[in-house]
């Protein structure tokens, strides 16, 4: 595991894809069993690749901070024992069809699904007119990505941290096409917010997954304090933004 300045998060050697049956599989089996389903199906690979974490200097006149992202983290609750019980998705809020996605939906994320529960503080939200900030090897503007949201999270005193990348896409296919091409790439094929993230850890990896015409990428740090919860943290919050995007259009 990387110590102090070591290389940043792993890639997932294999990474994640997810198929989702929506429509009356979604309402036979229900929210906690649609999530249950993706969870099961994002579990990293067992071989990771280190690679070079790419420098994130966005343009000032296309991001529009939702919160500071210096501030310092006072959570009520840390994961294991979240602040409320969620309701379909822990993560967002509900969107009317057809609105844009912005980082405004996404709120604390406070999950529960039986007797695993989580929670983390959101730290900050950044939204794209369009992918170009966040393209690191041009894949998303070859496949049309429209737009870009980033979400940063902090749990654990600090001890653990996420960013997730949300990118929309005006076709299925093409969603598809890039978490799949993402997976053969390294890590910085997408480029987060490096300040929202450790700069030595010990536990550094990477997550891809795509739902209908959105990809989520989730990249977690963790210190060694929080290093033995990191991987199923990972996997939840990974699993759990993805099934929101099952229920928006």
């Amino acid at each position: 595991m990387p110590g102090q300045g070591t290389p940043p998060p792993a890639k997932s050697g294999k990474g994640v894809l997810v198929g989702l049956i929506i429509g009356f599989t979604v309402v036979l089996l229900g929210g906690g069993a649609v999530l249950a389903v993706i969870y099961a199906n994002s579990k990293p690979a067992r071989r990771d690749v280190a690679v070079q974490v790419p420098t994130f200097d966005p343009p000032t006149d296309r991001v529009a901070p939702s919160a500071d992202p210096s501030a310092e983290e006072s959570p009520a609750s840390e994961p294991g024992e979240p602040t409320a019980a969620p309701s379909q998705t822990a993560t967002s809020r509900r969107t009317e069809p057809g609105t844009r996605l912005t980082s405004a939906e996404f709120d604390d994320w406070n999950f529960k699904l039986g007797s695993v529960k989580y929670s983390a503080r959101k730290v900050g939200g950044w939204d794209y007119d369009s992918c170009a900030s966040v393209d690191g090897k041009g894949v998303l503007a070859r496949y049309g990505c429209d737009r870009a949201v980033q979400v940063a999270y902090s749990a654990y005193g600090g001890n653990l941290k996420a960013v997730q990348i949300l990118l929309a896409f005006s076709a299925e296919t093409d969603a598809k096409t890039v978490a799949a091409r993402l997976q053969k790439l390294s890590s910085d094929a997408v480029r987060w917010r490096r300040d929202q993230t450790h700069a030595s850890y010990a536990y550094g990896k990477i997550r891809w997954g795509q739902t209908g015409n959105y990809v989520v990428v989730t990249v977690v740090t963790a210190t060694r304090a929080a290093a033995a919860k990191a991987p199923k943290f990972h996997g939840y919050l990974q699993s759990d933004t993805q099934s929101y995007f099952v229920f928006r259009h």
